[in-house]
């Protein structure tokens, strides 16, 4: 069984989990509630403060028990997103082991995240929203899981130029669609926050902006090129995820815990 955890439960009960959970939640406060404001993402830091933020721990990322357990606490998240606040956000930390932590490059762990969304999708028994298209060259993809779609995005050991990407962990976080209905280019609000974020990231990375960072549902988007963004440019030239869902569940994979 997998447990959601507030902010501020966990603030109040460190030292009943794990050594590596904790540090791994004290690293992550370090870094989006740094005192001078510099984490570029403004809603991920606002919701962290408010305690809109839902965090949860899982298995070593590789192992067959971190896609139940992923599976479980999406299930968890879906039922609860819409009472936590407008910016919600579920943020997943990995156990990273040593070999897993260190001398991995950004492709590792690339193939890696995609497993675990591809893995995750293949244990799911609910269809994808009508209105949410299962081929991710449609502008209208999105990664689904029991019924509710979400933004992925992946930070790793390995980005240092993007450090807005870099965390000691292997972290997943899933931001509900619906965050997105007041933050999106046809708002003020929306345009003004893509302003406010850009100018933060130009701060904050040793690189340019990735140029697959666009708005959900404009043609010449590909959602699924902004989850998991190298420390460069360039980008996959076919989404690995349709393949990756495909293998395992032709292999009629079965995972246990």
């Amino acid at each position: 069984m997998v447990y959601l955890n507030t902010k501020q439960w966990l603030d109040e009960h460190m030292s009943e989990i794990p050594d590596w959970q904790q540090d791994a939640f004290r690293q992550f406060t370090a870094m989006i509630a740094d005192p001078e404001g510099k984490y570029p993402c403004i809603p991920g830091r606002q919701g962290f403060l408010s305690n809109h933020l839902r965090f949860g721990f899982a298995t070593d990322p590789r192992n067959e028990a971190s896609t139940l357990e992923v599976a479980d606490f999406l299930r968890q998240y879906g039922e609860c997103s819409r009472d936590t606040g407008k910016y919600a956000s579920l943020v997943l930390f990995f156990e990273t082991p040593e070999d897993l932590a260190e001398g991995r490059s950004i492709e590792d762990y690339e193939a890696l995240f995609w497993s675990v969304l591809s893995r995750v999708s293949a244990v799911d028994t609910v269809p994808w929203p009508d209105q949410i298209s299962t081929d991710p060259s449609n502008p209208s993809w999105e990664f689904c899981f029991d019924g509710q779609p979400y933004f992925a995005f992946c930070a790793t050991p390995a980005h240092q130029l993007r450090r807005s990407r870099h965390t000691p962990y292997f972290v997943i976080a899933f931001q509900p669609r619906w965050v997105f209905e007041d933050i999106n280019d046809s708002t003020a609000f929306g345009r003004n926050m893509k302003k406010l974020i850009r100018k933060k990231l130009a701060d904050y990375d040793s690189i340019p902006a990735h140029p697959s960072l666009k708005w959900y549902g404009q043609e010449n988007n590909l959602e699924w090129k902004q989850y998991f963004l190298r420390d460069n440019e360039s980008a996959p030239s076919k989404c690995p995820f349709t393949y990756m869902k495909n293998k395992f569940k032709g292999l009629g994979t079965k995972f246990h815990s």
